[in-house]
């Protein structure tokens, strides 16, 4: 009896040990299937992922080439026509001048001025009296003054915002983006050079000699307003000598004599036109050549573009600075160079325009007569070139494809087609 018992208990063990050994087997397989599972389902979302990343892919190159497309298709476009959208002729054009000025139009004249829109609607108008109004303007920013008198306004979008009454007879008057004014006073023995807050309040006021340190070409403020850089020019012996001056008005320049933060000689060089450009720097346009300055607070000389031959014309704005020569050919008797603000060359080209005006407005080269105008963009291109009925005073880009065309017989806003 005691085998049997035993054998019974040995069978029962085998069994059960088949069974534990069945539900092993019954549970890894589902764990296995389980795993399966899961990696079909990761494999599935990992190609989805993939799938989606291309067709994401896909879809930017897609919209880059076509933005690159209408870019190279606007880049190249030439226009052969113009369209008048609008005509103002009641415009008293012999003694109002135009500027434009943050996208709107800054209309001047002796009796006053206004900022108007392309309809010759007014924003905002005031009223003064001047012999010879001239304007600077910097994007919203502008100060018109009474050349050879005394009486300089301050304006920005929404009106005036100061005037000044000089004790001196005004050369030149410039402003900043920020607003701040700069005005070159004649003072007969001695020249002075003056610094404003766009309210019309005297910040600062430089008496400068014909020796020391020269008379005063020209003078702009930079965008902060703290910056004032001059241009000078001096006899020395028989070299006629530049010298160009930075006025630190911040804290930096309180301990300078003069404020005077930097300097710069040139020898037998003549500097008649200072600029200040995008990203805090500025160019001083030599008679043979340019240099560019950079600093925010005390600039220094970064780069200088010679020439051998002799320029015609100069134009420039924020981000460009354009030479005219003498080409020698008789077909194209004009070379063009525009180059960047790193003094780098962005393209040269001959041309046979017979203008009598060069000048950058709103990012295009424009070149006009009194009967012919021309549009470039600012890597060369010509976009437009003809003739028209009148005799053209002004030629002000004023939007996209948008133009200011001032002639003897009125004012037209004009769309190239």
């Amino acid at each position: 009896m005691a085998n049997i018992f035993q054998k019974i208990k040995r069978k029962r063990r085998r069994k059960k040990i088949q069974a534990q050994k069945a539900r092993a087997e019954q549970e890894q397989q589902s764990k296995n299937n389980r795993n399966n599972n899961d990696d079909d389902y990761m494999t599935k979302l990992s190609r989805h992922k993939h799938a989606e990343l291309r067709k994401g892919l896909m879809t930017a190159v897609v919209v880059i080439a076509a933005a690159a497309a209408v870019i190279i298709y606007i880049e190249k476009r030439s226009y052969h026509n113009y369209k008048v959208i609008q005509t103002s002729e009641q415009e008293d054009v012999v003694s109002t001048k135009y500027e434009e000025m943050d996208g709107k139009i800054l209309r001047y004249s002796p009796d006053g001025a206004s900022l108007v829109n392309g309809k010759m609607e007014s924003y905002w108008s005031a009223l003064y009296e001047m012999q010879n109004p001239v304007a600077d303007v910097k994007g919203s920013k502008a100060v018109i003054a009474d050349q050879d008198g005394t009486l300089i306004e301050i304006f920005d979008n929404d009106g005036e915002t100061g005037n000044i009454t000089t004790s001196y007879s005004i050369v030149k008057a410039t402003i900043s983006s920020s607003g701040m004014v700069a005005a070159i006073l004649d003072g007969g023995d001695a020249t002075w050079i003056n610094f404003y807050g766009s309210d019309g309040s005297l910040i600062a006021e430089n008496q400068t000699h014909i020796s020391d340190p020269g008379y005063p070409m020209d003078v702009v403020v930079s965008d902060s307003g703290d910056i004032m850089m001059v241009t000078y020019q001096f006899v020395d012996g028989s070299n006629t000598t530049s010298y160009v001056a930075f006025y630190n008005f911040s804290d930096v320049g309180q301990s300078e004599d003069n404020r005077i933060v930097s300097g710069y000689t040139y020898e037998g060089v003549v500097v008649p036109q200072i600029e200040y450009l995008s990203g805090n720097k500025s160019v001083a346009i030599r008679d043979d050549g340019f240099t560019i300055y950079s600093g925010s607070q005390i600039p220094k000389e970064k780069t200088t573009v010679s020439t051998q031959k002799e320029i015609v014309s100069t134009f420039y704005d924020d981000s460009n600075i354009g030479l005219v020569f003498k080409s020698g050919n008789k077909d194209k008797p004009y070379t063009m160079q525009v180059y960047g603000t790193d003094g780098k060359m962005k393209f040269e080209k001959n041309f046979n325009i017979p203008y009598t005006t060069i000048k950058m407005s709103g990012g295009n080269i424009l070149l006009y007569n009194s009967s012919q105008m021309c549009v470039m963009n600012n890597r060369g291109v010509e976009k437009y070139s003809g003739t028209v009925d009148g005799s053209i005073s002004n030629f002000i880009k004023i939007g996209w494809n948008r133009y200011l065309l001032v002639m003897d017989n009125g004012v037209e806003v004009i769309k190239l087609t």
